[in-house]
C-alpha cells in the first residue's frame, strides 16, 4: 500500500507568502491613493456617456476642454500657492482687471464707442503684455503683503479680491469693453492643427497645455520648485536651510497673478469682450480643481498633473449636469460638497501618515 505523504508548508514559507500578500495590498493601496483621481475621471466619462448621447461627441468634448482652459490656467498658479501652504482668493478679480485692461487696448480701430477714441488699433502683443503685467503686479502685491507684513494669505488675497474687482469697475466705468480685433479674438475662438475633417484644437487649449508643461518643469526640475515644497513642508526648516522664504513667496504669488492675467486675456478673447464682472467665483473653482487633484492644504504636497485632472473632473461635471438639465444652483451645492469631501480625505491621509 502506498503511504499518504503529508504536504507541510514550512513556517518560513508561510511568513513569506503573508509578507508578499501584505506587500501587494500596500502597493495596490498606494497606487489607488496616488492615481485614484484618474479612476474617478474615467468613471465619470463612462457614466456621462451613458446618461447623455451628446457627451462623447467631438464638438462637446472640445467645448469641455476649451471651457476648463481658463480655470485650468488659474489652478496651475493656485497649486503652487497651496503647496507653499498659502491660499489665493483674488485670482477671479485679477482676471477681471486683466480682461478689461487688455480689451481696452485691443478694440477695433473703426469702433465708434472705443474706450480710448484717440488710440489707434494696437498690435495684439500690446493687450497680451498688458494683461500679463496687470496679473504680475497684483500677484507681487499679494506676495509682498504676505512675506513682508506677516498678514495671513487668506486676508491679503481677500483684500486684493475686493480691491481688484473695484478697480475693474472704476477702469471700465462698470461697462463691458467690447468689439475686439480679429487678431485678439483668434486667441480665444480659433483652432489650430486642423487636418481633413478634423476641426483642430482650440487655441485656448494649446495655451493651457503650454503652461501646464512649463509649470510642471518649473515645479519639479528647478530650485524654485524645490523651494516651494520646502516652504510648504516646514517654513522654519526652509529658513534654516538657507532658503529666502520672503523672496520665494513673492515669486509664487507673482506667478499665480501672471496666470490669472493670462486667463483674463484668453477669456476676453473667447467672448469678444472684457467685463468687470468676469471671473466671479473662478478662484473657488480653481481651488476646487487643485484640491480634488490631491494638493494638500497642509502644505508641501501637490502635483501639476493632479490639478489638470481636477480641472477636467470639474469641467466634465459641469458639462454633464448642464446636458442633463440640472440647475446651476444644485451644481454649486455639489461643488461645495466635493471641495469639503476632498479636504476631509486629505486630512485623514495626512493623519494616518503621522
Amino acid at each position: 500500500m502506498l503511504k499518504k505523504q503529508k504536504t507541510e508548508t514550512a513556517p518560513g514559507n508561510v511568513i513569506n507568502i503573508t509578507k508578499k500578500s501584505t506587500s501587494n495590498k500596500s502597493v495596490a493601496k498606494e497606487l489607488l491613493g496616488k492615481y485614484g483621481i484618474v479612476l474617478v475621471l474615467v468613471l465619470m466619462v463612462i457614466m456621462m456617456s451613458f446618461l447623455s448621447p451628446v457627451f462623447l461627441t467631438s464638438k462637446n468634448l472640445f467645448n469641455v476642454v476649451r471651457q476648463i482652459s481658463v480655470i485650468g490656467l488659474i489652478s496651475l498658479g493656485v497649486t503652487l500657492v497651496i503647496i507653499s501652504k498659502g491660499i489665493d482668493l483674488s485670482s477671479g478679480s485679477i482676471l477681471a482687471v486683466a480682461a478689461v485692461v487688455a480689451a481696452s487696448l485691443g478694440q477695433r480701430g473703426d469702433w465708434q464707442a472705443k474706450m480710448f477714441p484717440n488710440l489707434p488699433e494696437m498690435n495684439v502683443i500690446v493687450p497680451i503684455v498688458a494683461a500679463l503685467l496687470v496679473g504680475l503686479i497684483a500677484g507681487i502685491i499679494n506676495g509682498t503683503l504676505i512675506a513682508k507684513t506677516g498678514i495671513p494669505p487668506f486676508i491679503a488675497t481677500l483684500g486684493m479680491m475686493v480691491s481688484a474687482r473695484g478697480f475693474a469697475q472704476i477702469y471700465s466705468n462698470g461697462r463691458p469693453v467690447s468689439t475686439l480685433t480679429d487678431a485678439y479674438q483668434w486667441f480665444g475662438q480659433e483652432y489650430v492643427f486642423s487636418i481633413g475633417g478634423f476641426r483642430g484644437i482650440p487655441v485656448p487649449v494649446i495655451i493651457y497645455i503650454i503652461m501646464v508643461i512649463f509649470t510642471f518643469v518649473m515645479l519639479n526640475h528647478t530650485r524654485f520648485g524645490k523651494n516651494i515644497f520646502a516652504i510648504g513642508g516646514n517654513v522654519h526648516a526652509a529658513e534654516v536651510s538657507g532658503i529666502n522664504v520672503d523672496r520665494n513667496l513673492i515669486k509664487i504669488y507673482a506667478y499665480a497673478g501672471l496666470l490669472a492675467g493670462l486667463a483674463g486675456f484668453v477669456l476676453s478673447a473667447r467672448v469678444n469682450t472684457g467685463q468687470p464682472g468676469m471671473g466671479v467665483s473662478y478662484e473657488l473653482d480653481a481651488i476646487a480643481a487643485t484640491t480634488i487633484g490631491g494638493t494638500s492644504h497642509s502644505g508641501g504636497i501637490g502635483t501639476i498633473w493632479g490639478a489638470v485632472v481636477g480641472a477636467l473632473i470639474l469641467g466634465i461635471l459641469n458639462n454633464g449636469l448642464n446636458l442633463l438639465g440640472v440647475s446651476g444652483y444644485y451644481q454649486q451645492v455639489l461643488k461645495g460638497v466635493i471641495i469639503v469631501g476632498a479636504v476631509v480625505i486629505d486630512m485623514r491621509k495626512n493623519k494616518k501618515k503621522k
